[in-house]
């Protein structure tokens, strides 16, 4: 049967344990929750060194582990067995394994819980194995974990952290969203950190995320991006001079990144009229009354031309950080160069 992974956390907190669970999606960060939870839940500590096998996908096969899940507990209730990175088991989408688990599917022992977690991608829904998991009469429960697209991030981040009873200012979730990404895991990692450093009743709030999250205070991409908004070249200037002095801290791929996504977002915006609604910019993932003004003076001025033109420009850079046409350049001059396109435009053909 198919679920959700709010609908299975629900069920561990409560101690309600299925037969077999099977993990599987581009977006490991709930797969890895829900495996943990019942690491932690299933059995207690002293349980678990007779009772709970952990296995990694590259070294078993099906046999080895469906051998194990056959396994009856000692001096428990249920035994636990976790097949980590399962999509490296070399014969699970192979017909030959299918007749013995499907025949495990179909009467699996009561007392093992039998987890898979397959990472980074899902199996061919329209073959046996697949669609026998999902089936409604199925005893296995199978989790599909999607990549959450950006505009959905500072939706995630939000509702992560309220769910800590806590709260976090629209800033902070912006700088976190625009700075980390899709990638929960790690987003997870610094609300944790965060988290640890706040005091009673503090909000998690953008100077905390600046202190903590290893962005400075007035040198990051944020702020040359607020600089390339009201078009001040000697605050450019200086944020440039600082990445410089600073590439480990300031790579130049992830700061093209957040750069196109500013510009593409703002072509979007564009392209919705002249007074974009409100739907529009929280379909982007724009949430907060602060980024809406930044984006609502951007839209001022950069008129829709300069911005196709900006974001040529910012896979141009892109196309040099690999070598591409770049010569001699390093990461600080492509982003020099970049930065001098975007306040002052060239006209069209002679670059390229």
């Amino acid at each position: 049967m198919i679920q959700e992974a709010d609908a299975i956390l629900k069920q561990l907190q409560q101690r309600q344990f299925q037969p077999v669970y099977f993990l599987q999606g581009e977006e490991p960060y709930y797969i890895d929750v829900v495996a943990e939870l019942i690491e932690k839940t299933a059995l207690a500590e002293h349980e678990r060194s007779f009772n709970q096998v952990v296995v990694y996908g590259k070294d078993v096969d099906v046999t080895a582990i469906l051998g194990q899940a056959k396994r009856f507990p000692m001096m428990a209730e249920r035994s636990v067995v976790i097949v980590k990175e399962a999509q490296t088991v070399a014969d699970l989408e192979q017909e030959r394994s299918w007749p013995f688990l499907e025949a495990y599917l179909k009467n699996p022992l009561p007392s093992t819980v039998l987890v898979f977690c397959y990472k980074h991608k899902t199996l061919d829904s329209r073959k046996k194995l697949g669609k026998l998991l999902a089936g409604k009469d199925s005893p296995a429960v199978l989790m599909t974990s999607k990549k959450l697209y950006d505009s959905q991030v500072p939706q995630w981040l939000t509702a992560n952290v309220r769910a800590r009873n806590l709260q976090i200012t629209g800033q902070a979730t912006a700088m976190l969203a625009e700075y980390i990404g899709a990638d929960l895991g790690r987003l997870a990692n610094e609300v944790d950190k965060l988290v640890l450093n706040l005091k009673p009743n503090q909000p998690i709030d953008e100077e905390l995320v600046q202190r903590l999250v290893g962005i400075s205070k007035d040198y990051n991409i944020f702020e040359l991006q607020k600089a390339l908004v009201q078009r001040d070249v000697l605050k450019a200037n200086r944020i440039l001079g600082y990445f410089a002095a600073n590439p480990k801290a300031n790579p130049l791929i992830p700061n093209l990144t957040l750069l196109f996504n500013f510009f593409t977002k703002l072509l979007v915006l564009h392209q919705a009229g002249a007074n974009p609604p409100d739907g529009v910019y929280k379909s982007l993932g724009i949430m907060n009354s602060f980024a809406q003004k930044e984006y609502q003076q951007a839209l001022r001025v950069y008129p829709i031309e300069r911005v196709v033109g900006i974001i040529h420009d910012i896979r141009r850079a892109d196309a040099q950080s690999k070598g591409i046409e770049s010569g001699s350049m390093d990461d600080a001059e492509i982003l020099r160069e970049l930065v001098w396109l975007i306040l002052h435009p060239v006209p069209a053909g002679v670059l390229g």
